[in-house]
């Protein structure tokens, strides 16, 4: 598959943007994070909207590669029928596409967190050879584009506790800064 060493500046066509918000609309009366501390409409629906942009950018950037991409999976659906399956598939590959806002960013620290409480926990935190996108939303830009960092396994990755008191004991973090000190990525 055609790869990349340094992050890959992507702009979101309208069309994309569109069908990531109305699915982020539609989507947000279908979940219950209240496990995660999360019970503000508006930032569910974000965080599902942004989720579906970096997915988009990835796409995007990979079928500009000439490969074959499946995804992102725009179905909604209830409770029960909710999975863990990856978010895209290229060239057959199974690939989570974790997304995070620059103005987020900013606030935070550039990090990507994985679910991982009692009630919910995201399984590739369990495969090591998993594959996994991190991007990040450039919304302090005038232009809406996503910078997508080179595909990289779970095993590769630095898992930390959130720095956000509220997350921890509910998610694992992955910091920007720690991946770079280690050398396992460029800024």
């Amino acid at each position: 598959m055609p790869t990349f060493r340094t992050p890959q500046t992507i702009v979101i066509p309208d069309d994309a943007r569109q069908r990531a918000f109305a699915f982020a609309q539609a989507v947000t009366e279908t979940v219950n994070y209240r496990d995660s501390n999360q019970s503000v409409k508006e930032k569910i629906r974000d965080d599902h909207f942004v989720s579906k942009l970096g997915e988009e950018a990835v796409r995007i950037l990979f079928e500009g590669r000439e490969c074959q991409v499946v995804g992102p999976d725009y179905g909604v659906y209830e409770a029960k029928r909710k999975s863990w399956e990856a978010d895209l598939k290229i060239n057959g590959l199974e690939v989570a596409v974790k997304t995070q806002r620059r103005s987020a960013a900013n606030r935070y620290g550039l990090s990507w967190t994985f679910q991982d409480s009692p009630e919910r926990h995201d399984p590739i935190l369990d495969m090591p050879d998993a594959w996994v996108c991190l991007v990040v939303f450039e919304d302090l830009k005038p232009e809406p584009e996503c910078l997508v960092y080179p595909l990289r396994k779970i095993k590769q990755l630095i898992f930390e506790a959130p720095r956000l008191a509220k997350l921890a004991g509910k998610k694992q973090a992955v910091y920007l800064e720690t991946l770079v000190r280690h050398g396992i990525m460029e800024k």
